[in-house]
């Protein structure tokens, strides 16, 4: 008979989980592994905290949640009476994702464009890239379409 996971098999699987999602969209592991823990604790918790919880060094911590807050992800807090910085899950950091990757498809969709008009109208690559420009461009849609679904979803 399987044995049930716990809650804390559950809660380290998706922290890691999270860690290697990130890995793979470029971010440092450690960026993922943070913003898992936030997303599934859903609590303030401090610089030390988050060393403490993951296991990992306070350089690393430090250079994952200076990436974490420049996208908007996380959120640095304060509590009255304490010294040390706080963090927790940003208000709505899906948009913010999704957002994030509207910029760069727009942004690559824009160069392309440039090439193409760099290009003789005559030349053969020129064709190719209007449809790698289009792709971007129906990639940027689907992601418009996705922030409207976001936007639209209550805050948890």
């Amino acid at each position: 008979m399987p044995v049930e996971p716990t809650f804390a098999s559950v809660r380290s699987d998706f922290i890691e989980k999270t860690g290697l999602i990130s890995q793979a969209e470029g971010l440092p592991r450690i960026a993922g592994r943070i913003f898992g823990m936030l997303m599934f604790d859903g609590e303030m918790v401090s610089f030390t905290e988050i060393a403490t919880r993951l296991q990992v060094s306070r350089a690393s911590i430090s250079t994952s949640i200076r990436i974490l807050e420049e996208r908007g992800l996380v959120k640095r807090m304060a509590k009255p009476g304490e010294r040390q910085d706080f963090f927790q899950l940003a208000e709505n950091p899906y948009a913010t994702m999704l957002t994030g990757i509207q910029k760069r498809t727009q942004a690559t969709r824009d160069e392309i464009a440039q090439t193409i008009k760099n290009l003789p109208p005559a030349a053969d690559a020129v064709n190719r890239l209007a449809a790698y420009a289009d792709f971007y461009a129906s990639l940027d849609a689907a992601v418009a379409v996705a922030l409207d679904e976001v936007a639209a979803k209550p805050t948890r």
